[in-house]
């Protein structure tokens, strides 16, 4: 981290007036000695993080002469993130929509222990809608970037309200959209299959899991592993369960808890068995205020009180279940974050303003690869 740290001390001493100068260094700086460490040791899970990209596209409101702050913004960036949030704005922006943005990402994640991104993925029954969907421009990058050999990746279906699938034939027809990221190299596989996750469990039937299966087969694949949010029969298809993040208080009135609560929250739903393994999943935060409007009915809590090392022992009691259940858990030890960059929820390790040396990202590091004193 030779190239990281100058510039950490540059801004201790110097403040914000650097942060080009940090962009460049890190950018084009050697291997760090992170990423040195993050390969030769050997990691205690496979961990992925959720991978939203709202940070990218054009803001509705960018023509508003009363909205000034829009005028470049990403799609989901909002005006009490700039003003009451602006801590959360990652090193290099706002926006990630940029090759050299998705390639230094790749670099960090991979240095700090990060094996995969779960890319949220959303469906449109016009594939020309699905194409230029901005939402989908991390993938994307993702796919394009030289350095992604350095990482794997899978899709989250975000198959909530506004982009619900429903129908077997719809199912059908999203499997076939899909047939090139599974069939990928870089695609991460769970028993030799490739790995889907369903936001939404309810919105698919047998016949459509059925027909995602025979979509896959008839491709050349052995299937799919198709994992549920939450609650998913295994009648229905499901192979596998994890979640997405659990948010107690969600539309309760907005009101400060403890960040032990979330967790205690996350560890109560642990729990698989031999034919439908668990991935367990853990949360960095939880805080959406900046997508609240003041007094909104659906203000929810959030967790403020939150450290890195209320997180590593979250991450670490994580590690420590599959240790205890490995029939109820995936041979591949898999274990998910919320999130990468789901700023405006309060969910992400990317460095930013408010962490400028990432220690979110650090601890994870400093977990998955051991290094960390285990009680």
């Amino acid at each position: 981290m030779r190239c990281f740290q100058s510039w950490v001390r540059v801004f201790l001493a110097g403040g914000l007036m650097v942060v080009g100068m940090v962009s460049a260094c890190w950018t084009f700086g050697a291997e760090t000695e992170a990423g040195a460490t993050a390969q030769t040791a050997k990691p205690r899970a496979l961990v992925g993080a959720y991978y939203f990209d709202g940070w990218a596209g054009r803001h509705r409101l960018a023509d508003d002469p009363k909205e000034p702050w829009a005028k470049d913004a990403p799609t989901h960036l909002t005006r009490r993130m700039v003003e009451e949030f602006a801590h959360r704005k990652p090193l290099w922006g706002w926006r990630d929509d940029t090759l050299e943005i998705m390639e230094r990402q790749i670099d960090l994640a991979a240095d700090h222990a990060v094996g995969f991104f779960s890319f949220c993925w959303y469906w449109n029954p016009k594939q020309e809608e699905i194409d230029k969907d901005p939402k989908h421009t991390g993938l994307r990058l993702f796919l394009e970037a030289k350095n992604n050999h350095r990482m794997q990746f899978c899709l989250l279906v975000a198959n909530h309200a506004g982009f619900l699938i429903t129908t077997p034939e719809n199912w059908r027809r999203a499997a076939q959209v899909w047939l090139p990221y599974l069939k990928h190299p870089r695609h991460l596989r769970v028993g030799g299959r490739p790995l889907v996750i369903i936001f939404n469990p309810a919105d698919a039937t047998k016949e459509g899991l059925a027909a995602v299966q025979e979509v896959a087969q008839q491709a050349g694949l052995p299937g799919v592993a198709i994992a549920a949010c939450g609650a998913g029969d295994p009648k229905i298809g499901y192979t596998h369960r994890t979640h997405y993040n659990i948010v107690p208080g969600y539309s309760a009135g907005s009101q400060a808890r403890p960040y032990q609560e979330l967790i205690e929250a996350h560890q109560r739903a642990w729990h698989g068995s031999p034919h439908q393994p668990f991935i367990p999943q853990v949360t960095v935060g939880w805080d959406k205020r900046p997508w609240e409007t003041p007094g909104s009915p659906k203000a929810g809590w959030y967790y403020p009180d939150r450290t890195p090392e209320a997180f590593g022992q979250f991450l670490e009691s994580a590690i420590r279940w599959m240790d205890q259940n490995p029939d109820k858990t995936t041979a591949e030890r898999l274990l998910l974050i919320y999130a990468w960059n789901e700023l405006g929820e309060g969910g992400y390790l990317v460095p930013t303003a408010g962490d400028p040396t990432a220690k979110y990202l650090q601890t994870v590091r400093s977990v998955v690869l051991g290094q960390t004193k285990r009680e």
